[in-house]
Order: C-alpha cells, then structure tokens, then sequence
C-alpha cells in the first residue's frame, strides 16, 4: 500500500517508517495522522514484524511539528478532532505490542517530539534538537506533550521547556534522559537497525511482556506493579520461546525464537 506522506519498509522482522514530507520538514498535518492510523493497525496485526522504527526524510529534520499552515484555519472544534486525532496515533504507537525506536535525525518539536516520546526509546543525531515551542504560537503542546515529557524529565523540567519554547540539543536532551544515545548523523540508522536487530532476534512475546510490564507500573505503586511483574512472568513460561530459551540455555546453544504473541 502506498501513502503520501510516509514511505514503509519492511525487512528482517524490522518495520521502517519514514515521513516524508521534506519540503515542510515532515510537518505532521492531518493526512500524516490518518495515513498513520492506518499503517499502525496493519502493523499491529503482522507477527512478522518484531521492532519499529519511526524516522524522518531528508537531513533537517524529524518531524518539525504540526503543520502550521492547516492549524491556523482551525475552529476550536476542528482542532479538538485532531488533537484527539494525535493522541489515538501516539496512543497507538505507545501500546503497540512491538519494541518503536524513534531515530531523531534532526529537528524533533511540538509534535515530533511528542511522538518521539511515544515510542520506546530514543536514539539521536549530533544535529538532533529538541522542543515543545507551541507557547510561542500562543498554544500549548496538543499530542501529550505536557504529559509524557514530565513523566520521563520531570514536572519542574517539563515545566521549563514548555513554558519558555527553549529548544535543546541531542546532548541536553541525553543529559535529562529522554534521549538514550547520540550517535554521529551518517550512523544513525545504521546504529539504530543494529539495535532493533538485537531486539528482534528475542521472544515476542518476552518483548511485548516486558514492555507492558515497565509502561503499566509506571502509574501505579511499586507493590501493583510488581503484581503487574508477577502476571507477566508466569505467562510468559507459557510461551513457545520460552520453552525454546531454556532448552537452549541447558543444551548449550543459541535460542532460535520463533514465538508469536499468541504462544
């Protein structure tokens, strides 16, 4: 399937989206929105695919952020529509039952950094920089900015960036730990595949359990969350990578892991 505003690839049991819409700097508008809600629920369905990577086209930028031009001719109703819009995508991406690496090759604001934040880590170039500049249009963050940007950074931090629209390089946004790695910007995706090929070499169903372990006990005390561990674990032993892990570990070889998410 085609889009005009993304292009997808798949290899390797890694899904690759770019946007692409280089002459706005990826500036996500409402056609961006849709063609990812689409994309997102094949994706969802495919147990080929075992990692994501979100990245952007050009050398400029990630996703530069919402796409001005449209915002500005917007009723307060139509832009309750796509800000809920947003959020369903960034939604989406954060409980997708796969692994999303988000390879920041350049600017990442407002949108593009929220959506950044939706995935499961970040890796950036030298000549990423980061923001929620929406203040300076006399708006505020409308894809989860001022949520998940306090929860990895903090309230006072968040707080800072949102108030003031400051921009911040790859190394601040490492630094205050929303960025996992900088890596030089002809290396990016290179160093950002050799991860997700790490990751997609393990059990999906390990994966995935992991994953809504750390998310879900993010919101609740410690001894819900390690309730939320316990459930995970034990439903895990039920899975066929888990069979194959262990009679690797005692046979002495390599797993070959070719579990789904239904066993």
């Amino acid at each position: 399937m085609s889009y005009n505003t993304l292009t997808y690839e798949e290899a390797e049991g890694i899904a690759t989206i770019t946007i692409t819409r280089p002459k706005s700097l990826n500036a996500v508008n409402t056609e961006v929105l849709d063609d990812l809600s689409g994309l997102l629920e094949n994706i969802a369905k495919d147990e080929a695919i075992h990692v994501l990577i979100f990245t952007g086209a050009g050398e400029k930028a990630f996703i530069a952020g919402a796409d001005i031009s449209e915002l500005a001719e917007f009723t307060p109703l139509q832009a309750k529509h796509f800000s809920e819009k947003g959020h369903w995508v960034m939604n989406r991406i954060q409980d997708l039952a796969i692994p999303v690496i988000a390879a920041v090759n350049g600017f990442a604001m407002g949108g593009g950094l929220e959506l950044a934040l939706a995935c499961d880590f970040i890796y950036a170039s030298e000549n990423a920089k980061f923001g929620q500049p929406e203040i300076n249009l006399g708006i505020i963050p409308g894809f989860g900015g001022t949520q998940r940007l306090s929860r990895i950074v903090g309230k006072n931090i968040s707080k800072e960036m949102i108030f003031t629209g400051k921009t911040l390089s790859a190394e601040e946004g490492e630094k205050l730990g929303f960025v996992n790695k900088v890596i030089p910007a002809e290396s990016l995706m290179e160093e950002t595949r050799k991860t997700a090929k790490t990751m997609a070499a393990k059990g999906k169903a390990s994966l995935n359990a992991a994953k809504q372990a750390i998310n879900r006990g993010m919101d609740v005390d410690l001894g819900t969350g390690c309730r939320i561990e316990i459930d995970a674990f034990s439903l895990c032993l039920a899975s066929v990578d888990a069979r194959e892990g262990t009679s690797a570990f005692l046979e002495k070889r390599k797993p070959d892991f070719k579990g789904s998410l239904q066993g």
